[in-house]
């Protein structure tokens, strides 16, 4: 390798080691998430150095093995729940409202059965909450959940477009509430 070239190489990995992440926030960018803070968005945890979702085996809707896609290029909102789960219940609603009104405008819903949520309990829970045809991945041994260091049930997780955690809910919220609507709506509107 010629000594320019090795310059530039050199220099190229020097820059991709120290490059934020094309999604990161940045501070001004976490200052208005968090000045979006009202009503049930007040328990959402903006992070101040977003990691990337681990790359868990789950399975998918179809009964095949899948994992949530790390990025896409749409932001991503993984709720964590349980069939068991009275919060989850009450929340459940909510989410598919969400994912219907913003799902055209660049919003994915993940939706995770978190332990042990049998396809039958899953199907009941559904039409009990009045969900038909309810997709969800299973986490059957928790293992998603604990590398997201889920510590209790509901826990919503918003990645960015490159599948970093950008913040997390712990408990119930209402996320057809304007004040949920928006932070997905601001954080939909980030340039990317």
């Amino acid at each position: 390798m010629t000594l320019p070239r090795l310059a530039a190489a050199l220099l190229y990995a020097a820059l991709g080691l120290t490059a934020t992440p094309a999604a990161a926030l940045t501070a001004d960018e976490r200052a208005g998430l968090e000045a979006l803070k009202a009503g049930d968005m007040r328990k959402l945890i903006v992070a101040d150095d977003p990691q990337p979702a681990p790359e868990v085996a789950l399975v998918g809707p179809d009964g095949a093995e899948t994992t949530i896609a790390a990025g896409g290029g749409r932001l991503t909102i993984i709720n964590f729940w349980a069939t068991w789960c009275a919060p989850c219940r009450a929340e459940m609603p909510s989410l598919a409202a969400l994912a219907e009104a913003r799902g055209a405008d660049g919003l994915d819903l993940a939706l995770v059965a978190t332990g042990r949520n049998g396809a039958d309990a899953i199907e009941r829970f559904a039409e009990e909450v009045g969900l038909p045809g309810l997709e969800t991945h299973l986490d059957p041994k928790s293992r998603l959940a604990a590398a997201m260091g889920v510590p209790g049930l509901p826990v919503t997780v918003l990645l960015d477009a490159d599948g970093a955690e950008i913040a997390r809910l712990l408990g119930e919220a209402d996320w057809s509430a304007p004040e949920a609507l928006a932070v997905v709506d601001y954080l939909l509107a980030l340039p990317r």
